[in-house]
């Protein structure tokens, strides 16, 4: 597994290429944004129709993220559901799958605007978590420092030579707060050039590009 090394307000963090985050000392394993249960509300609602398997592919990706790290703690940092109550809705077979991935590990369940309290699964349930000087939550707050956030799924767009423009999703980072990107398979992405985004990352925010080879530049504006 490729891993990009970030010194973070006193904590020595991992970005992986698959968008996890990874705590060494805590032996944490950071996910923001699974959105477990989209096709299932999209089909439900006659939207459009995403691939059923969408959530066994993010679960497997997680599968593979802990075991190469051997994370023993997890954070899910919020809209790890699409809608509230979607967990009900999950094939049993997901459930299973979860409950396996919990079995001998410290969970973890965020809330996020899209599933605001708790879930039927295992796991506890918190608002935000305080953990060794830094703040994990789903939205990011204005002023604050050494927060963890999620919600606003970034993508950082790169103009190659010749032309070729690639778009990928992204972490961002500064001085103050680090955005995790979406974990979750066939998640929609938001422009680091967007309003929302430049306006709240610091001048010298880095992007990291998550991919076969996470890469740090400087945060398209």
């Amino acid at each position: 597994m490729t891993r990009l090394g970030i010194d973070f307000c006193g904590a020595t963090l991992e970005a992986l290429g698959s968008g996890a985050l990874f705590w060494p000392a805590e032996r944490l394993l950071v996910v923001s944004d699974l959105h477990l249960g989209k096709s299932a509300r999209l089909a439900a609602q006659g939207g459009a129709l995403l691939p059923p398997y969408e959530g066994r592919e993010t679960l497997l990706r997680l599968e593979r993220d802990l075991e190469a790290t051997g994370a023993r703690r997890v954070v899910c940092l919020g809209d790890s559901f699409d809608a509230a109550g979607i967990d009900l809705l999950l094939p049993e077979e997901d459930r299973l799958w979860i409950a396996r991935l919990q079995a001998g590990r410290d969970w973890m369940w965020i809330e996020g605007n899209h599933d605001p309290g708790p879930v039927s699964l295992g796991g506890t349930h918190l608002a935000e978590l305080d953990l060794g000087g830094l703040v994990l939550r789903h939205i990011a707050k204005p002023g604050a420092r050494g927060e963890v956030s999620g919600h606003y799924h970034p993508k950082a767009r790169l103009v190659l030579r010749g032309g070729r423009v690639i778009s990928r999703a992204c972490f961002l980072v500064d001085e103050a707060r680090l955005l995790m990107p979406a974990y979750g398979a066939y998640t929609g992405g938001l422009r680091t050039d967007s309003p929302a985004l430049a306006g709240l990352m610091e001048a010298g925010a880095r992007a990291i590009l998550t991919g076969a080879v996470p890469l740090a530049i400087p945060m398209p504006r």
